[in-house]
């Protein structure tokens, strides 16, 4: 059975709007270079300046090689750490940690679109702090998918200083057979999204529920049945991780700075027209390593824009 076409055409533009979300956040905290004169020396020197708040610049003198095996070492140190908390229930200290990332990453892109404004930084945490509470702790599907849009943008500012376009290049291509070997070989990937969304109640990615008229009807039919509360009601819904949002917005950042406006632009239309495929050959039921296909069209993305 194939997909739904409203519900991955829902899901396909929610990854393009946080695509575009990413561009224009990364293009807010695009490094400056400013020069000034040595007090010792008298000579003048180029200083590179970031704008990222809350003290999360980038380490100076740090090489992109360095921080791509970086990140691909905490992304795995991450997993066998969540792995082992989902052994141990440990769903408090979890859903803290999810809060704690959504906030700082909503707060990141709340104050890119206010970064003119005086104490945008402290505007940006005030608003994302109730929002992230919301999103944690209450089951809201429109507020857990809004704030999605933001909080990929968010934390893909922090590594895009990081990196060039090589390094991503790499992390796309490493990334994309870790995809395959969680989802198809060792399954864990299925076992921790049916987790978040099981016993934590949350999920990082977007998820669209199924609510076709067999879905409905039983809807409409236990609004008005006078049975016992509690019954609860099977609905499918249709994922996709936040990891196959942010590698996208990862390389379009850093192209974005390095070749401009329209090639980045083309890194994310490459994107998302490679996940409109997987969704067109992909069926209703199944989990699929969705980052092979949205490298892929990063990649292509990115071939077209060296050739113009």
């Amino acid at each position: 059975m194939k997909h739904s076409f409203k519900v991955t055409t829902i899901l396909i533009v929610m990854f393009f709007v946080a695509q575009l979300i990413g561009i224009y956040v990364a293009n807010a905290y695009l490094p400056e270079t400013i020069q000034v004169v040595n007090e010792t020396t008298g000579v003048i020197e180029n200083i590179t300046q970031y704008n990222l708040p809350y003290g999360l610049e980038p380490p100076k003198d740090i090489r992109p090689a360095t921080s791509a095996i970086s990140i691909i070492t905490a992304l795995f140190i991450a997993v066998i750490i969540m792995l082992l908390l989902m052994r141990f229930k440990a769903e408090t200290f979890l859903r803290l940690w999810f809060l704690l990332v959504v906030i700082i990453g909503m707060a990141l892109a709340f104050n890119a679109f206010i970064i003119g404004f005086e104490n945008s930084a402290i505007i940006a945490i005030i608003v994302a702090v109730p929002l992230g509470i919301i999103k944690i702790f209450q089951r809201n599907i429109i507020v857990h998918n809004a704030t999605e849009l933001l909080i990929y943008p968010g934390i893909a500012s922090v590594f895009i200083p990081l990196l060039n376009i090589w390094t991503v290049v790499f992390l796309l291509i490493i990334i994309s057979i870790y995809d395959i070997y969680a989802v198809c070989h060792a399954g864990f990937m299925q076992k921790m999204a049916k987790y978040q969304i099981e016993k934590l109640r949350i999920f990082s990615g977007f998820f669209v529920p199924y609510l076709g008229k067999k879905e409905r009807r039983m809807l409409k039919k236990a609004r008005k049945s006078k049975t016992k509360k509690g019954k609860k009601i099977g609905i499918s819904i249709a994922i996709l991780g936040g990891g196959d949002v942010i590698f996208p917005i990862l390389l379009a950042g850093v192209v974005l700075g390095s070749l401009g406006l329209l090639p980045a632009l083309l890194i994310i239309i490459g994107a998302t027209i490679a996940l409109a495929f997987l969704f067109h050959i992909s069926e209703k039921g199944k989990f699929y390593p969705a980052m092979p296909f949205i490298a892929t069209g990063c990649l292509v993305g990115l071939l077209i824009a060296y050739l113009i």
